[in-house]
């Protein structure tokens, strides 16, 4: 492994993380705290070897607005790349997928990229799926503006566990919706779980459109989650700060820096919160320490090629129907469908 990550934020990312970081008026602390949000944080802070804490829990309400300023960085390219793609296939996506589908998304954020999709196939119905509800509501209210006579159906939910659709769009023919390479932040196993899993959620004869991100020169997939304004180190920094204040905790933010770096052995971008010195601190009464240089590890980014992206879809039992990539081969976007069982031969 190798790390780009500086030693010392200079003055202006130490400015911005301070910006970024100052907590809303109107998030009272101690907010009626997920249970398995406190189970995964006190078990993960206690792991061996290796503290891990899962990437889901960067997404409160300032966790997601600070991940949508970074897919608006000029160094996080796979936004940028993956908008053009779905807005350059548009007609493919439309003829291929027909019109009449209900649109489910896992994952959803800010939708940003929904209304290209939903603009392609004439949708019967749409149902975001986020675990962010508050900012997932905002999100569904702009995009009902847009399209008035949509019917849509939000459900607040962790889209890596089973969920069972509504009754009014059961029984309609499915297009899943997964974009932003987040199949990319799950180790490959889980991965596969997840992919039968929206497979068994969305039934034979649904259809998939998913962005994975692909493999590429070190520097650019390090510089994609290390940003010189160091928006990224503010948005996994937030996770230090959502403990503080869901969970009574006083861990130091300033005994704790950004690291990102790349893992060619797992094809993977790693990102770490690093203790910066020795540190003691408490969450929901647990009192826990670090050495310096110890690391909390918040989220895995995997890369895949074609024929590694395809595999994976396959285990998950989706057969890919097409596919589409940019010119510099940065980001795929593939199509796939949810094909009967087959006995293998």
């Amino acid at each position: 492994m190798s790390s780009s990550a500086s030693e010392v934020l200079t003055e202006r990312q130490f400015v911005g993380l301070r910006r970024r970081l100052t907590l809303l008026d109107d998030v009272p602390a101690n907010a009626g705290a997920d249970p398995q949000f406190r189970s995964d944080v006190l078990t993960g802070f206690g792991m061996r070897p290796q503290r891990a804490i899962p990437a889901r829990w960067f997404y409160d309400r300032r966790g997601s607005e600070l991940f949508e300023e970074i897919t608006r960085l000029p160094e996080y390219y796979p936004t940028r790349v993956e908008v053009a793609l779905l807005k350059e296939n548009r007609g493919d996506i439309g003829r291929i997928v027909g019109s009449n589908r209900a649109v489910i998304e896992f994952g959803s954020g800010s939708s940003t990229k929904t209304p290209t999709v939903l603009g392609s196939i004439d949708p019967a119905a749409y149902v975001p799926i986020d675990i962010s509800g508050e900012f997932m509501r905002q999100s569904v209210a702009v995009l009902a503006g847009t399209f008035p006579d949509l019917r849509i159906v939000p459900i607040e939910a962790d889209f890596t566990k089973p969920i069972a659709l509504p009754d009014e769009v059961r029984h309609m023919p499915k297009l899943g919706f997964f974009p932003g390479s987040t199949i990319g932040n799950m180790v490959p196993q889980d991965a596969i779980s997840l992919l039968r899993a929206m497979y068994e959620t969305l039934g034979v004869g649904a259809m998939l459109l998913i962005g994975i991100d692909r493999t590429k020169d070190e520097e650019t997939l390090v510089r994609a989650y290390d940003d010189s304004d160091g928006v990224t180190a503010a948005f996994n920094l937030n996770l230090l700060d959502r403990i503080n204040r869901e969970l009574d905790g006083d861990i130091p933010l300033n005994a704790f820096r950004h690291v990102a770096l790349w893992n060619s052995w797992e094809a993977r971008i790693e990102m770490h919160l690093e203790a910066t010195r020795n540190v003691v601190f408490t969450i929901d009464g647990h009192r826990f320490a670090m050495t310096a240089h110890e690391t909390l590890h918040t989220e895995n980014s995997h890369k895949y090629d074609f024929n590694g992206a395809s595999l994976l879809l396959r285990a998950g039992a989706w057969t890919p129907v097409c596919h589409w990539t940019d010119p510099e081969e940065k980001f795929l976007l593939f199509l796939a469908t949810a094909a009967p069982p087959q006995a293998a031969p």
